[in-house]
């Protein structure tokens, strides 16, 4: 699950175009908090996965979604 909320928090940030800097002042977080948590090195409690929805304007829930399906246009040669 830590491995799920890092990867969706890293891709719900860029697609949002916000350095980690951005969110974190969003969150009323510190910066590597946000780079520990996308890396995986911690897991978020529930107030914080909400802190951080808010701040991305999203669910909670899109935290744990699965990664999307690769088509072969989106495939590393």
């Amino acid at each position: 699950m830590r491995q799920a909320v890092a990867r969706n928090l890293r891709r719900i940030r860029g697609d949002r175009s916000l350095t980690q800097e951005e969110l974190a002042f969003r969150a009323e977080v510190n910066r590597s908090y946000i780079s520990d948590l996308e890396q995986g090195k911690y897991s978020a409690s529930v107030e914080m996965l909400g802190k951080l929805a808010k701040a991305l304007n999203v669910a909670p829930s899109e935290f744990f979604e699965p990664p999307p399906k690769r088509t072969r246009r989106q495939s590393k040669p």
